[in-house]
């Protein structure tokens, strides 16, 4: 049985990651693939009970080191539990966030810096790595106004400062700058089927996958 693959979708909130990543799975499925659904922080039962004190709360709950290490610790419970195993069976995972997310958050958005975040994922994730990540990039403003239409009450990532939220997306960017081989950097200001095109192109020009 041949490995699977980890694909995983980055960006800012409200970007459009949950809606392409299962429109994505919908075709990889119509083509014949067995695939799994996932997202960070989250993605298997201890990591969720992570998530809640992750999400939740006032802005400043947590030290921004103290964030850190609670993402990497619902991660290593995800990878083990979860995404390592599916792909051991063959399984296509697709993940809402990964550590991506972390380097972007914490390392740009909460100023930790490259070097905190990497010597965390060396310790926790090894050699690991996605093998395409699509980033998916808009406007902050425009970001925060459809999180805000999704769901009641907003999450404690959304309610941080437009300025965290710049430095976010500016570090989301400067992720793909720096690891073309890996990162696509994506326009999600589209409407969600022009998205879902673009990330199909990629997936397919990437991998050799012919998708419907």
């Amino acid at each position: 049985m041949s490995k699977g693959r980890f694909i995983t979708f980055e960006g800012g909130e409200g970007a459009g990651k949950s809606t392409q990543v299962g429109k994505l799975a919908a075709a990889l499925r119509e083509a014949g693939h067995d695939v799994l659904e996932t997202r960070e922080p989250g993605g298997s039962p201890a990591a969720e009970e992570i998530r809640e004190l992750l999400v939740h709360g006032e802005v400043a709950r947590w030290d921004s080191v103290t964030e850190a290490l609670l993402h990497f610790a619902a991660r290593r419970e995800h990878l083990v539990q979860t995404v390592w195993p599916a792909m051991d069976s063959g399984q296509w995972v697709l993940c809402d966030r990964f550590a991506d997310s972390t380097m972007a958050y914490q390392g740009y958005g909460h100023g930790l810096g490259h070097e905190s975040i990497e010597t965390l994922y060396d310790l926790v994730v090894g050699r690991f790595h996605p093998d395409i990540t699509l980033i998916l990039d808009l406007p902050v403003e425009e970001g925060l106004r459809r999180a805000e239409q999704r769901r009641d009450g907003a999450t404690r990532y959304e309610r941080m400062d437009l300025a965290f939220h710049e430095r976010l997306r500016e570090g989301f960017k400067d992720i793909a700058r720096r690891e073309p081989k890996r990162c696509v950097l994506i326009d999600a200001g589209r409407p969600v089927e022009q998205v879902q095109g673009d990330i199909r192109r990629v997936l397919t020009s990437r991998t050799g996958v012919e998708l419907p």
